[in-house]
């Protein structure tokens, strides 16, 4: 039954989160929705498709009290926006951006699309400076730059989310006079890690925004929590003229909440499942960090990523890595080991580290011991497969020192525990292991 121009009680079918309504006569892909069930309550939803006068809408909310006959379907005319201040430094909210911390929201600046505003590419400025985490092997060999996107690579049962936790604690600019936050998007969060995450933020206390979706919470959250997270950036970076790091985590829990709203719409499933535009929606996401030219703000990313049955190949770390600069991998093995954080360095790769490092923005040999640290490595990592095969006992003596240097890289170099280096204090570190062995740095 249609009651008004926009609003209509023709709901044919109800999917998960999907409802079918039909007799639509006017719609336009994205517009909001405004659902009002039986007993008064309302949420909000969003057109996908259009077929003739059958209209798909996507609730953000659970489905739970959806009549068919009895609720009501308002087509608003209008685009999801975000409300937008400063005073959102230092708030935590859910993924349909309520109020999480118990404050009231704050009075709007603004509003701005969910989507964001398309970066042109022609005004895009190269990523440029140096973030500094605090983490050896990352600031050190695999550095982050200002407007950077760079994944963390991890697996089931590696302490990604006290990586997290150290950065959300210790990253900052070189720069002292600049203005700097962190907006951190959890996703998919158990009771436990929700606790964890919390008592990191009550520490910190200012100088973030967090999104926090539960695991139990609506699947449609999850795929608007970032976006919700990186509207704030954008704002932040450049109307407020900050310096924006966005943490998400975890980029797998997105992926399957996308594959989830794919299978309730029957699309035909890609490799493993997920749906064929994975790519195109994970790059609407990543593409918006960056810097623009004229502008003082940045957006730098540091998305998470667990790699189902640890497989570097999988859709989702191998779309992730198509489209950003880089990864750092961390480690079973050196988990295994004691080594924390347990970041693997040969496997990890940063695409423009250079941009953020030298003369001027870290230190003129930061180049040069990163490689020699690197070639030293690398060269006692590969000693261990022959001594595994003749013995300690089988090899020469000028290979003993190198075995002996890749462990002491891995226990002094990348596991530095709880503790915090400046990149001073990282490259400092290096230089001194490789005196301590007497290896040359040319």
């Amino acid at each position: 039954m249609r009651l008004s121009e926009h609003t209509y009680r023709t709901i044919s079918t109800i999917a998960g989160p999907l409802l079918f309504v039909e007799k639509v006569q006017a719609a336009r892909i994205g517009e909001v929705v405004r659902v009002v069930m039986p007993d008064g309550r309302s949420t909000d939803a969003e057109v996908l498709e259009i077929d003739g006068e059958t209209v798909l809408v996507e609730v953000y909310g659970t489905t739970q009290g959806v009549d068919i006959e009895k609720t009501t379907v308002t087509f608003t005319d209008a685009i999801k926006k975000v409300p937008l201040s400063p005073d959102i430094v230092g708030r935590i909210f859910n993924g349909s951006f309520v109020p999480k911390d118990g404050a009231p929201l704050f009075i709007p600046e603004k509003w701005m699309p969910l989507t964001g505003s398309p970066m042109n590419p022609a005004a895009r400025a190269r990523p440029a400076d140096f973030i500094e985490t605090g983490i050896t092997a990352i600031d050190g060999l695999n550095t982050l730059v200002r407007g950077q996107k760079l994944p963390i690579f991890s697996c089931a049962g590696l302490p990604s989310k006290e990586v997290v936790a150290f950065i959300l604690r210790n990253a900052r600019l070189a720069q002292a006079d600049r203005s700097f936050v962190v907006v951190f998007a959890a996703l998919g969060l158990t009771f436990h890690e929700y606790s964890f995450y919390q008592r990191v933020l009550d520490e910190m206390r200012t100088g973030f925004v967090a999104f926090v979706n539960m695991a139990d919470e609506p699947v449609m959250e999850r795929l608007l929590a970032p976006r919700f997270a990186l509207t704030v950036a954008e704002y932040l970076a450049f109307e407020k003229n900050m310096d924006v790091l966005v943490i998400i985590t975890d980029m797998t829990n997105y992926c399957d909440a996308l594959r989830e709203i794919s299978t309730a719409r029957e699309e035909l499933p890609g490799r493993r499942g997920y749906p064929g535009y994975m790519y195109s929606d994970l790059a609407s996401l990543y593409e918006r960090a960056g810097r623009i030219r004229d502008r003082v703000g940045s957006v730098t990313m540091l998305p998470v990523v667990t790699m189902p049955e640890d497989d570097i190949t999988h859709p989702i770390p191998d779309l992730t890595g198509y489209i950003t600069e880089g990864q750092i991998v961390l480690s079973r093995e050196l988990h295994q080991k004691g080594v924390s954080p347990p970041i693997d360095v040969l496997p990890s790769l940063s695409r423009l580290m250079q941009k953020g490092i030298g003369e001027g923005r870290t230190r003129a040999d930061h180049r040069n011991t990163a490689n020699h640290l690197y070639k030293y490595y690398a060269k006692g990592r590969d000693l261990r497969r022959l001594e595994a095969i003749v013995g300690r006992d089988g090899m020469t003596k000028a290979d003993l020192p190198m075995l002996d240097f890749a462990d002491a890289f891995e226990q002094e170099i990348i596991g530095q525990g709880p503790a915090r280096r400046t990149v001073q204090e990282s490259l400092d570190a290096g230089l001194v292991l490789m005196k301590k062995f007497s290896l040359e740095v040319s």
